[in-house]
């Protein structure tokens, strides 16, 4: 599946940053009244801590949104590394547009960034091996997109963006349909073009899932022995994918079997928000 890239996302961002508004600032900011309607600030935001940043465009959306007065200028890119007390970007406009906006600017900003940051680290960890890391669904509700996003900054790839886009076969569809044969024969006829993966737990159902003709071969907790049997078996007549069981203790180990993907849920989920910090000037 391809990945997202920002000039696909202009109304996804839009739309986040409507809804994180409302329900910040709801029907206005009352403690932002308590400055003079006229007064005009600067602002400084950096970073405590080394980062990968991700989430400028959604920064952007939340001033445009609230004040278009406001001006953001960057010091940093969407995919740039740095290091602790890193001046991120400065403001100028309305000290209570800056003030309103400050919150939800900074929860898109240290959410994405700690995506991005954390798919840096994992990247890194297999640097050298062809296999592309690839994230999964489990994502924050409503924030999808921007994480998938963020996990590109990262340097990560995304898997399919929900269940429309691909057909991913597992056990319980497998059952239902009676066999990985008649799972994918149903795939083709109902959305033909779209890619097919199957989920197999042994060597056995590899052999199904490829003579069944499937696209991609998702590898379940598969032993290191076996990933290596299967790259063998397979050679090349659909991509693999190893998943499940996947930490950062054996990850190289299982890109070094020759897998092309190894999609891991700890990219979108197991996040820490980047401790970010903003000062004002009046």
């Amino acid at each position: 599946m391809p990945d997202l890239i920002l000039a696909d996302l202009s109304a996804e961002i839009a739309a986040n940053v409507r809804r994180a508004l409302a329900e910040d600032i709801g029907g206005g900011d009352i403690t932002a009244q308590l400055i003079p309607e006229g007064r005009q600030a600067r602002a400084r935001v950096i970073t405590r801590e080394a980062a990968v940043i991700a989430g400028s465009a959604w920064v952007d959306e939340v001033f445009r949104q609230i004040d278009p007065r406001v001006a953001v200028r960057w010091e940093v890119a969407d995919g740039e590394r740095v290091d602790a007390d890193k001046l991120l970007f400065s403001l100028e406009g309305p000290a209570r547009a800056l003030l309103s906006g400050e919150r939800s600017a900074l929860n898109f900003l240290q959410t994405l960034s700690a995506v991005a940051t954390r798919c840096r680290y994992y990247a890194n960890l297999v640097e050298g091996t062809p296999v592309r890391l690839l994230d999964t669904r489990k994502t924050l509700p409503g924030l999808r997109l921007a994480q998938k996003y963020a996990v590109t900054c990262g340097g990560c790839h995304n898997h399919r963006i929900g269940l429309f886009d691909a057909f991913l076969i597992k056990e319980n569809h497998i059952a239902a349909c009676g066999g990985i044969a008649a799972a994918v024969a149903t795939a083709r006829r109902i959305a033909p073009g779209k890619p097919v993966e199957v989920e197999v737990e042994d060597l056995q159902e590899l052999d199904q899932a490829l003579n069944a003709g499937a696209d991609i071969v998702m590898l379940d907790e598969l032993s290191l022995e076996d990933m290596h049997i299967a790259v063998r078996r397979t050679a090349g007549r659909a991509k693999l994918e190893a998943s499940g069981g996947i930490n950062e203790s054996n990850l190289r180990r299982i890109a070094e079997t020759g897998v092309d993907y190894i999609s891991l849920g700890t990219l979108t989920k197991d996040i820490k928000a980047v401790d970010l910090s903003m000062r004002l000037q009046l």
